[in-house]
């Protein structure tokens, strides 16, 4: 697995920053590009988990209301579940797989960035040093982080007490991600903080994007979402 993990992900993936680096002299720029380059790779699976979470969002009373009419029989409960996820064709795995897709190149990426002293020169526009801290890019990925997570939250008419647990723990991580990156970043170095930072703004434009398409072209969740206010 090491072998596979360092000839399919660490090795590729370096020799690119290594050439970027090289070709924009500039270190910095070659973690944003390489961060870009990633992200536009993994975009078809991104937009596909972040619609499924949005109809999720949606259909979250639904699954309230299935989940307490067979509370006594777990059986006849996952298979009106699936008949719910099957009719309107989304995964509930979709977020966990997008992690269990990411966290591979996630480890890539920070032995690539960790291994950045002894390969490049590590300064940033001539003023950020890639290999310390550096309070500046964590707290702008923090302010990242948050509108990342405000703009995945689907908007409803409902008050606090009629969310679902799935639905208040989503609100609450707009507020706790931001808190978490600071924690995860601040002894890190700014090479990682940059990365971070940086797939954090990407997320920020490909929600608006997301949201966009969601709402001009996807009339699934136009009907789900009337289906919903008519039942109330």
């Amino acid at each position: 697995m090491i072998y596979l993990f360092n000839e399919i992900l660490y090795k590729p993936l370096f020799s690119v920053l290594f050439f970027l680096s090289n070709n924009l002299g500039d270190a910095g720029l070659a973690i944003i590009f390489l961060t870009i380059f990633v992200r536009l790779v993994l975009f078809p699976i991104f937009y596909k988990g972040a619609k499924d979470q949005a109809i999720m969002q949606l259909l979250s009373p639904k699954i309230k209301e299935i989940q307490n009419k067979h509370k006594d029989n777990k059986g006849e409960q996952g298979k009106a579940l699936m008949d719910l996820y099957r009719e309107h064709k989304v995964n509930p795995l979709s977020g966990f797989l997008l992690i269990l897709i990411q966290l591979p190149i996630l480890i890539a990426l920070y032995k690539i960035f960790s291994a950045l002293p002894g390969s490049l020169n590590t300064n940033f526009l001539g003023i950020i040093d890639l290999n310390k801290e550096n309070l500046i890019i964590i707290g702008l990925a923090a302010i990242a982080q948050y509108f990342q997570g405000k703009l995945s939250i689907v908007k409803n008419e409902k008050s606090l007490k009629d969310l679902t647990a799935v639905e208040r723990m989503g609100r609450q991580m707009v507020y706790f991600g931001p808190i978490l990156t600071i924690i995860f970043l601040y002894t890190l170095p700014a090479a990682v903080g940059l990365y971070w930072l940086t797939t954090s703004v990407f997320s920020v434009i490909q929600q608006i994007v997301i949201n966009k398409r969601l709402q001009v072209s996807d009339e699934k969740l136009i009907e789900i979402d009337k289906e919903l206010h008519h039942k109330n």
